[in-house]
């Protein structure tokens, strides 16, 4: 039996396969190897190989060929990040020269050159892929950028690389700011230094954010890398070690790793792995085993890794929920460092986050306020810290991040840390940097979540607002038990009401068949069914290039009312009758749209006579708790935006402009 969602055979709905080719971008990745004998013709060469849109970094050094480990490594990340325009190329180092050729275009171009011209085997490679901070995507401005005998790869930004780089005598090759990076460490090198003390007095001078990886020439057996405010991780093989920006790159080779912390130098050689920190003292360190194996990254027979992701949802949020207690029904959670003590003293909470993780926290700020009676916030983390916001050390900071490495989120935790403040970071990634910097963290167990647009990360997101709430609520005294243990029985049984959302898909589809030509679409909630409109319209927005505004439903007569037109798409996420006078009035701005012309797509309770006599199109929902809603109704919006993208050709997983870890702020 396929899964859920997967193509039956002989329906054309989901093909093809791979989803449709996408127009050059800042696809390319790039190889870098050494080879050779130390001082005896050695010989470093890299190579950028294209394919569908990716960013990251990946290295390896082993007695296999590093080449294709790479290029299967950052196949793994192509999630990451991407741009508009393709980019490949060779270096090559021969006779103490290193000389670089670079290619435009799509993998074929490549792939013919690398078959004209193959290249050798080598046990050390670094790779590259980008999206495009500093300059064009072009050949330029792809990495490696190389100076004398030194390559380098970089992720992030340099702020300070102008100043920089006006002490530098020499003509820059690229717009990019790691090309200053790339020549000062080339400078050190050429006065005397190894790799690592050339990294370590570099590092120091660099502001903002970065993972640097360098390659020697003359010292093939070894790879130097560092990192600031951007995410890097070491993995340990049988006498092979791997570095990446996700474990995702290495996971087929090997599941443990080690973590890197911030401002820290890890050298790989044929001896092992040393970390120390940027000022030279041994780092501390912590080993982690990954849970997850290759399979979880792959699409497993979905035409698109979001659609897997979509159909995983069950599965992830009872993973979330497993072993949230203990024999005496008392929720427990992952790591907290903060006492009772220091729970009951909080006077104030502040949720931060980005996107659609910002959207999961509109809904906790309902159920946390609903639950501890604790106000709480809900702010953009780009604008947290600028803003100069009000906390102190009875605030409890709430931080949510699939990967654990958002640039604007951590930026936030380290001001939040730096008024005294306590932070909860909810985060999908073990080891990443935004947990370990956090005084407490609730992992949300979704697996790799490789489609740019969040789903199962947004389910698995609430999942854990609400523990949290739950579990504020039991330190508190606000809640009795047996009635946070009815919550808990209603979270348990969540899975297998989104089982029969998605077994009911195919009224969504064919209303996406229906509306995927439409230039605009509306979406209208009220309490947690507003932020549920508003990542509604985000899905869309993202895959299908469609103008897509969420509104809180009563807001519609302040204004945005003006916007509606005969037979604009309009869906409504109607509440639960177990609050009627909320869904009496959702039901009445129903009505109102519907006077002036909009199409309505209602999602309400299958019994719910009411909206279905609204509705010109009618989405059934199972019967949950109103502050439950949300994990419910976001799916069939999800499914909507996927299979809207889908019929108007585009990548789903890896759409125009975006990136799935943003880690510059």
């Amino acid at each position: 039996m396929p899964p859920h969602g997967a193509p039956e055979p002989g329906d054309d709905r989901f093909k093809p396969l791979r989803g449709p080719e996408v127009p050059n971008g800042d696809q390319g990745f790039t190889i870098v190897l050494v080879t050779g004998v130390r001082g005896e013709g050695q010989e470093t060469r890299s190579f950028d190989v294209q394919f569908a849109n990716v960013c990251g970094i990946v290295g390896y050094l082993g007695s296999r060929d590093g080449r294709q480990i790479v290029i299967d490594g950052l196949r793994r990340l192509e999630y990451r990040g991407y741009d508009s325009a393709g980019v490949a190329g060779t270096a090559v180092v021969a006779d103490g020269e290193l000389y670089t050729r670079k290619k435009a275009g799509k993998i074929a171009n490549l792939a013919a050159a690398i078959e004209a011209d193959p290249l050798p085997e080598s046990g050390t490679a670094i790779g590259h892929t980008r999206w495009a901070t500093h300059g064009a995507p072009t050949d330029a401005n792809s990495h490696p950028h190389v100076a004398g005998r030194i390559a380098i790869v970089h992720n992030g930004i340099i702020e300070n690389h102008a100043a920089l780089g006006e002490e530098l005598d020499v003509e820059f090759a690229s717009e990019t700011d790691s090309e200053v990076a790339v020549h000062l460490l080339s400078r050190e090198v050429a006065a005397g230094a190894d790799l690592v003390s050339a990294m370590r007095a570099v590092v120091t001078r660099l502001e903002g954010a970065f993972t640097l990886v360098a390659v020697d020439a003359a010292d093939p057996d070894r790879i130097v890398a560092a990192r600031r405010n951007s995410p890097l991780v070491v993995g340990i093989g049988d006498g092979e070690y791997f570095l990446a920006s996700d474990v995702a790159a290495f996971i087929e080779h090997t599941r443990d790793a080690v973590e890197l912390g911030q401002d820290q130098i890890v050298e790989l050689t044929r001896d092992g792995v040393v970390v120390t920190n940027f000022d030279g003292t041994p780092a501390d360190t912590r080993g982690f085993h990954v849970d997850w194996d290759l399979s979880a990254a792959q699409k497993q027979g979905y035409d698109w890794f979001m659609r897997k992701e979509i159909f995983e949802q069950p599965r992830a949020v009872a993973d979330t929920l497993l072993g949230r207690t203990n024999e005496l029904g008392e929720i427990v959670l992952d790591e907290i460092r903060i006492s009772p003590e220091e729970l009951r003293s909080i006077n104030k909470i502040v949720i931060v986050a980005c996107g659609t993780a910002f959207y999961a926290g509109l809904v906790a700020k309902y159920a946390i306020e609903h639950w501890t009676r604790i106000p709480c916030e809900v702010e953009l983390a780009s604008e947290f810290r600028y803003r100069d916001p009000i906390i102190d050390p009875t605030t409890l900071v709430v931080t949510i991040s699939q990967s654990g490495e958002t640039a604007d989120t951590l930026m936030a935790i380290r001001h939040a840390r730096e008024q005294h403040a306590k932070v909860v970071a909810i985060c999908n990634t073990n080891g990443a940097t935004i947990p370990r910097e956090s005084d407490a963290v609730i992992y949300t167990h979704a697996g790799p979540e490789i489609g740019v647009a969040s789903t199962k990360g947004f389910t698995t997101q609430l999942i854990a607002c609400y523990l949290l709430g739950l579990y504020l609520a039991q330190v508190r005294g606000t809640k009795y038990a047996d009635e946070i243990g009815g919550v808990l029985e209603e979270l348990e049984r969540m899975p297998e009401e989104l089982q029969k959302l998605l077994d009911a898909q195919e009224n969504v589809l064919n209303l996406a068949a229906e509306l995927k030509d439409e230039p605009s679409i509306l979406f209208l909630g009220r309490h947690v069914g507003y932020p549920v409109a508003l990542e509604g319209a985000l899905k869309l927005k993202e895959l299908a290039y469609i103008h897509a505004e969420g509104f809180a439903a009563g807001e519609l007569k302040h204004g945005p009312i003006a916007l509606i037109s005969e037979g604009l798409p309009m869906f409504v996420v109607v509440p639960p009758h177990s609050r009627d006078q909320l869904r009496d009035k959702v039901i009445s701005n129903i009505a109102e749209v519907r006077a002036r012309g909009a199409r309505t797509i209602v999602l309400a309770e299958a019994n719910d006579a009411d909206a279905r006599a609204h509705a010109d199109h009618f989405i059934e929902l199972p019967r949950v708790s109103t502050l439950l809603q949300p994990l419910p109704a976001i799916v069939p919006l999800q499914l909507f935006a996927c299979e809207v993208a889908t019929l108007r050709g585009h990548d789903v997983d890896q759409p125009r402009n975006l990136a799935k870890s943003v880690t510059v702020e």
